[in-house]
């Protein structure tokens, strides 16, 4: 299926600032790849329509919602649709709204001094498997990973300490820096030519080897092990 005969990619929005959303629903609707389902102001409003609603393959939110905040709203909202991505879109560059988001199960967040290209072009990357994150919080996360967790939280995992990445083929560890660098398993595909297929597999190999449970997660171990 070329890209010009794929459906359009079915998108949620979530964002209190009803001017924000109208402006974000005019820009998508704009592109021919993007279809606004629907909208909400919060997260009740947003369980309700997805209820109402096809189901979205993406979910834009934000995180300083009235009531329940976004982070703590993507637990339900993955259980409500479970197939779609959330990505965050949020003004907040605190690091541990990043790491609250990232361990709810956020599949990436951007900043919304985005450009419009590129919030395209992200949309797009989330939805084939990518985990992507704005450039100015990428050193925050490797600085969140690294230190120690709130009391009685997990870590997601110890950069530092973690499995070496001796462990890996060679094969895997250039998978690896491409997964670092934000790329699907379709554009690792094209890049090293071999089936899609094939690199599922090495990433399934990369995270067990690695004791890693998401593609986010061997993102910041690339980079906090200076493999990027």
């Amino acid at each position: 299926m070329t890209p010009q005969t794929m459906p359009p990619i079915r998108l949620l929005l979530v964002d209190d600032h009803h001017l924000f959303r109208r402006g974000l629903r005019a820009l998508l609707s704009q592109d021919e790849r993007f279809d606004v389902i629907g909208e909400a102001g919060d997260a009740g409003e947003a369980l309700r329509c997805l209820a109402q609603t096809p189901q979205p393959d993406v979910i834009l939110l934000d995180n300083h919602l009235p009531g329940v905040r976004g982070v703590e709203a993507i637990p339900a909202l993955k259980d409500a649709a479970p197939q779609a991505r959330v990505l965050m879109l949020t003004v907040s560059e605190n690091e541990e709204d990043l790491a609250a988001a990232l361990r709810a199960g956020a599949d990436g967040y951007l900043l919304k001094t985005v450009e419009s290209e590129q919030l395209a072009e992200t949309l797009v990357k989330v939805l084939q498997g990518a985990s992507v994150i704005s450039p100015e919080m990428l050193t925050k996360l490797v600085s969140v990973f690294r230190s120690r967790p709130a009391p009685g939280a997990p870590a997601p995992m110890e950069p530092a300490s973690g499995p070496s990445p001796d462990l890996l083929s060679p094969r895997e560890r250039e998978i690896l820096l491409l997964i670092a660098r934000g790329d699907s398993n379709k554009l690792i595909a094209r890049a090293l030519d071999i089936a899609e297929t094939t690199v599922k597999i090495h990433v399934q190999h990369i995270l067990r080897k690695l004791g890693l449970s998401s593609r986010v997660q061997a993102a910041v171990y690339a980079t906090s092990r200076g493999l990027v």
